[in-house]
């Protein structure tokens, strides 16, 4: 039993003892993960291959689905409007976190936990909270329009959601708000991991905050900068709640994205097939980005 035990620790085998003994310990999870993760993928994908309602018989649709992804504008739409809110949910947060993170690592600031709680807030809030406050906010009569006015901005005030031009943006300022404070702390840990010294050499040879930033703390922040694009590209392109709670993909379809279009198409026009093209086609995406900007990060550390 101890020699099974050093196995399944990583330590050295014995002299004898099969290799694969030490993959049993590793089976159950691999087990749950194929129950719970693949298998509802694998059939994600078949019935992707399929014309279904969800109640009578499957018929076979080729690449029918898959096709309609490039052909049919009510398809497109919901992947370019998750590609535009990457610019809010991502870009957007990392780069207010960077200069966050370089202006609080170059002074001290009391009361810097109470600051890094309060941005960091919107992370244990469920989006669902986070969708009926920000609806609240944005509404015709909300606080925003409410302090435009007050401002003497009333022609500014519209019903932000329901706007053809500016409904997606105004979810895009909720994904911002949710993303930054994230990134933030993020690049405050990383930033107290770089050397005092690299800041005092770059003083020492004369550069003031903005080079110090590109010659000491952004090269510092890499590994922080691509786990920050990767949490954040993920969570803007699985964007649910949020579109569900403000909008509901409205008004028309200006705020429609992939994953509420396979609850649109799943749950209310019975397209089974379509939604699941849809979802096996959002989660490529995923993976496909993702992959893109770690190679590229590992590319830069090289």
């Amino acid at each position: 039993m101890k020699r099974l035990l050093n196995t399944a620790g990583g330590r050295r085998r014995a002299p004898g003892e099969p290799r694969a003994i030490g993959y049993l310990y590793i089976l159950p999870a691999l087990l749950l993960y194929a129950a719970f993760l693949l298998y509802p993928f694998g059939q994600a994908v078949w019935l992707s291959f399929v014309h279904w309602d969800g109640l009578t018989v499957a018929t076979s649709a080729g690449f029918d689905n898959y096709r309609d992804l490039f052909t049919d504008p009510a398809l497109r739409a919901p992947f370019a409007h998750a590609l535009l809110l990457l610019v809010f949910y991502s870009a957007l947060p990392v780069a207010i976190g960077l200069l966050l993170a370089a202006a609080l690592s170059r002074a001290r600031v009391r009361g810097m936990t109470f600051f890094r709680t309060v941005l960091f807030l919107p992370q244990v809030l469920a989006l669902v909270v986070v969708g009926v406050a920000w609806r609240s906010i944005l509404a015709p009569d909300g606080l925003l329009n409410d302090v435009l006015r007050a401002v003497g901005l009333g022609s500014l005030a519209r019903p932000w959601l329901g706007d053809y031009d500016w409904a997606l943006p105004a979810v895009g300022v909720v994904g911002t708000w949710v993303g930054t404070g994230l990134c933030m702390v993020l690049f405050l840990a990383g930033a107290q991991r770089i050397p005092r010294e690299l800041y005092e050499a770059a003083r020492m040879d004369g550069a003031g905050p903005v080079r110090e930033f590109f010659s000491v703390t952004l090269p510092g922040l890499r590994p922080q900068i691509a786990v920050a694009l990767t949490l954040t590209i993920v969570a803007g392109l699985r964007n649910f709640d949020l579109i569900y709670i403000t909008t509901s993909g409205g008004p028309g379809n200006t705020t429609s994205v992939p994953a509420y279009e396979v609850y649109h198409r799943a749950f209310e026009t019975n397209q089974v097939g379509s939604a699941a093209a849809v979802g096996v086609a959002l989660t490529v995406l995923i993976f496909v980005l993702t992959v893109t900007v770690s190679r590229l990060v590992e590319g830069r550390r090289s």
